[in-house]
């Protein structure tokens, strides 16, 4: 693995074009997927996918659906708080969570990783990369996942995003619905992605990470 990407967790792809990635976690229900796969095809929009082990083998149908739309990666396979893990208990997490969702997407999410909750530290990410794996972090959450309930609107996600929009950004968006039903993400994913183009942004998987 390249020394650049060894030991830190990525938040930002490196490059000066104008490109965004946009990613979704799936870690719990799949409420959001079917409106996210069509947004992202009707708008030929590529994504990448962080899928639990759970996630790909209880939506087996979801998780191939989104393997078509764009590219995936490794979640673990039960969401835990890593760094609370001995070291082979993190190994497990992450190798069954491959297994699993190389079965159900056909793709290997090696080299993809994205820590559950964003939790690690130097010994997990040392596991991480010793697996193989770069860190993926992110750029701007988009707080989607607390709902409206929790007082999260489309414009406030939107306004988020465009916040944070510079060459190489990441959003984090999440498949699952919000403690109140609600499924922001999918619902402001037709704004976002008007308004990236509208900024002269385009999108791309993270892809590059793969070869960086």
């Amino acid at each position: 693995m390249p020394a650049l990407i060894i030991g830190r967790v990525v938040s930002r792809l490196p490059t000066s074009r104008m490109v965004v990635a946009l990613t979704f976690d799936a870690g719990s229900g799949a409420q959001a997927v079917d409106s996210v796969v069509a947004t992202l095809s009707r708008e030929s929009v590529p994504a990448t996918f962080f899928l639990t082990g759970e996630f790909a083998e209880a939506h087996p149908a979801a998780s191939e659906a989104l393997g078509r739309r764009g590219i995936v990666g490794d979640h673990t396979v039960t969401h835990p708080h890593l760094p609370q893990l001995s070291d082979a208990a993190v190994r497990q997490e992450v190798t069954s969570a491959r297994m699993s969702i190389l079965a159900a997407t056909g793709q290997d999410p090696r080299p993809l990783f994205r820590f559950p909750y964003g939790d690690y530290d130097r010994r997990t990410l040392a596991d991480v990369n010793a697996l193989g794996y770069v860190a993926v972090g992110w750029t701007v959450d988009t707080l989607g996942w607390k709902g409206r309930a929790a007082g999260i609107s489309v414009g406030q996600i939107a306004a988020r995003v465009a916040a944070a929009r510079a060459p190489g950004e990441i959003v984090l968006m999440h498949l699952g619905a919000a403690p109140d039903g609600s499924t922001l993400d999918a619902d402001a994913l037709p704004r976002l992605i008007a308004e990236a183009r509208a900024a002269g942004y385009a999108f791309v998987t993270l892809s590059q990470l793969r070869s960086s």
